[in-house]
């Protein structure tokens, strides 16, 4: 129904009906009819909207929708001002179809309001909400129109026709405004049932199939699991308290010489699907720099920057398969608990510097000899990061640490005495190791010294790399060896489509320099492709070469993932 036929058929003038129509934040005369082309073309009759019309009955089914959009409306009407003059408006000008009528409603009336920044935003779309909220405003001035019965701004004959319009269309208000009102009510009941107005759960479910393939492999086929729960607590809006809940079922394929060198990053979890809090920390601004608290399960990559970006994701679902390729191994030296803190220096221009500094204990809560916070295994790093404009990172690291007897060398502070988390067993174990004895050998100090970079040439291509190089001195005789590694990846962001990563990346996993020739390549490439915001598919392929660094008949390993993650 156009307009014009509306106001003949209610016996209106098109300045009284635009008192009940024109009253929201925007052109109302055309919004109402779903027609944004009526301010452009005032010959033009606009068409009834007829998925407004649809939506005259609420839906019970989707009553956090509702509340979710009634709270974004809200949010939107309270951000509307009152205007004296239709000058006032930026976007209105005297040539639109509908100028003459807003400005009567503003002299006339008073009820127009308009954004913050000037503007009236004739052509922006409208709910039914705020033609309710508008509406019982503009009604509410006629109520006062007709109390005071002033003369000089209507007519008696216009204020009986708005009252004759007020009780034709009561039932239809009553059921906007009962609406509003039972959302109000729905919404104040769930803000005041809800777990936390400061905390937030993100989430992250990964399945996968994994399988590995050689002459001499004993792995079946396997399909594993692992989920985080991370409920995240902010007390002023710039800090963040993690209390993050894992459980997962995903050992690590077992290589024919006894190695672990194919781990991948959701082998990182609590075994048996048993859920324990595996990340408890807390983040908080300090000036320009962030401080980094960990009570348990603190890593280095929580609060230094990595460098190898695409591959890196915290050892989630979304970056590379393995542990090797997401970061460089130096950054799984020690964790637990601990403090880190990233230390910015100027306020902009091409070269933007930082300095990281952390220490981790990772037997922090064993009060027996030993061990503890100083007296146990700790690592302390410190890193200076330099980002050259937007397109190149550099970092140079430095770690310090004391491993245990029996403590893995790249144990990312879990305190395990069998086997690290990337490198071969000689790398792990260098101290006094017994070769047919997985996790022996004898208390050590270690010195780590890395390299990493990434260079964004574009939008669509980035290269990242890293070196590592570790100098053991163990506290036995002939204790002391050195530890390399290196690697280049190079990631293709947005492949195929929006979202997607295709990736590859080869390097040497940290081996012990010369016990012999046979260095462990890792050759490593996935895609991921992006189902949905929430849901991405990465199928995937790991070659190693000289698992365990043995050689003679030892047997190159292939390892097979598809990994489905679920995020939430």
């Amino acid at each position: 129904m156009s307009h014009h036929l509306l106001w003949k058929t209610l016996g209106l003038s098109p300045l009284v009906l635009g008192a009940t129509v024109f009253v929201s934040a925007s052109a109302m005369a055309a919004e109402i009819t779903g027609s944004s082309e009526v301010a452009s073309n005032p010959t033009k009759q606009p068409q009834v909207n007829q998925q407004l019309l649809s939506q005259a009955k609420p839906d019970e089914n989707n009553v956090l929708e509702q509340v979710k959009n009634y709270s974004s409306e809200a949010q939107n009407q309270n951000s509307l001002s009152q205007v004296t003059s239709v000058s006032q408006f930026s976007d209105v000008q005297p040539t639109d179809w509908a100028f003459q009528a807003l400005q009567s409603l503003v002299e006339r009336y008073g009820c127009i309001a308009g954004y913050p920044n000037g503007t009236y935003r004739g052509n922006r779309a409208l709910t039914r909400y705020e033609f309710a909220a508008g509406l019982n405003a503009c009604l509410d001035r006629v109520n006062e129109l007709i109390a005071t019965a002033t003369g000089d701004l209507v007519t008696k004959q216009d204020l009986a026709t708005l009252q004759r319009l007020q009780e034709e269309f009561s039932a239809e208000l009553a059921t906007l405004r009962g609406r509003v009102d039972s959302l109000e009510v729905r919404t104040a009941e769930l803000e005041a049932n809800q777990f936390s107005t400061t905390t937030k759960l993100v989430g992250e479910a990964i399945f996968a199939v994994t399988d590995s393939f050689g002459d001499n492999d004993n792995n079946n086929t396997v399909f594993q699991n692992r989920v985080r729960l991370d409920f995240q607590t902010s007390f002023t809006g710039k800090d963040v308290l993690h209390t993050r809940i894992a459980a997962g079922n995903a050992p690590v394929l077992t290589l024919p010489n006894g190695t672990f060198e194919g781990t991948q990053t959701f082998n990182l979890s609590p075994g048996d699907n048993n859920a324990i809090i595996d990340w408890l920390s807390y983040y908080f601004p300090v000036g320009n720099s962030q401080v980094y608290i960990a009570a348990t399960g603190g890593i280095h990559s929580d609060y230094v920057p990595t460098v190898n970006p695409y591959f890196e994701d915290f050892d989630g679902g979304n970056g590379a398969l393995s542990t090797f390729a997401s970061e460089s191994p130096i950054y799984r030296i020690g964790g637990g608990a601990g403090i880190g803190v990233n230390l910015a220096f100027g306020g902009g221009g091409t070269f933007k510097p930082s300095l990281s500094l952390g220490y981790f204990g990772s037997e922090a809560n064993n009060p027996l000899g030993g061990s503890g916070l100083f007296e146990g295994n700790y690592a302390a790093l410190g890193q200076l990061n330099l980002n050259v404009g937007d397109r190149l990172t550099l970092a140079a690291t430095y770690v310090h640490g004391y491993h245990g007897a029996g403590s893995a060398l790249f144990d990312a502070g879990s305190a395990s005495t069998t086997t690290g988390v990337v490198g071969t067993s000689q790398a792990n174990f260098v101290a006094g190791a017994n070769p047919n004895v997985v996790g022996s050998g004898n208390p050590y100090n270690s010195n780590s010294y890395g390299l990493e970079a990434a260079f964004r040439p574009s939008d669509k291509l980035s290269i990242s790399g890293f070196v590592l190089y570790s100098d053991i001195t163990g506290f036995g005789a002939d204790d002391n060896g050195e530890v390399w590694s290196y690697g280049v990846g190079v990631a293709l962001p947005d492949f195929g489509k929006q979202g997607n990563v295709l990736g590859i990346f080869a390097g040497a996993q940290p081996y012990l320099g010369g016990v012999s020739d046979y260095r462990p390549y890792h050759l490593e490439g996935f895609y991921k492709y992006r189902v949905s915001d929430n849901i991405s598919i990465t199928p995937g392929v790991i070659w190693l070469t000289n698992p365990g660094q043995s050689g003679g008949n030892n047997e190159d390993a292939i390892i097979g993932t598809l990994r489905t993650t679920f995020n939430f």
